[in-house]
């Protein structure tokens, strides 16, 4: 199999990976992803889509993380595990699609309004 080359987004965090046949070593930034993943849920979001697609192990995954914040980039690179999955396999695709790993989270920061202190917030009110 040659080198699946994919993209994943979230938030402002984008995850840029390569996968190829392996022994299912995830490294990322240089790291293997449970040092710079450091709590279970973000390590089993990692995971996901090899656990529902029984990939677990035969795949190496390099993965290059960049912006956002820690959950951002381990959603980021789950949505990037997942396409390439289902471009190496499309028979996994309706698998991962059920779960919703293929779909980009559109949710983003709402921009800070001119007068304001925040995006919904207002200064303090004084009648007098």
């Amino acid at each position: 199999m040659e080198v699946i080359n994919t993209l994943g987004r979230r938030k402002t965090a984008v995850a840029r990976i390569y996968m190829s046949d392996g022994s299912g070593s995830i490294t990322v930034n240089g790291r293997d992803y449970k040092d710079y993943f450091p709590t279970g849920t973000l390590q089993y979001m990692v995971t996901q889509p090899f656990e529902l697609s029984d990939t677990v192990g035969k795949f190496d995954i390099k993965a290059n993380l960049d912006g956002g914040g820690i959950t951002g980039q381990a959603e980021a690179l789950r949505l990037a595990i997942s396409k390439a999955l289902c471009e190496q396999d499309p028979e996994r695709r309706p698998v991962l699609k059920a779960k919703g790993l293929l779909r980009r989270d559109p949710r983003m920061v709402e921009r800070k309004k001119p007068g304001q202190p925040g995006a919904r917030r207002k200064f303090q009110f004084s009648k007098r």
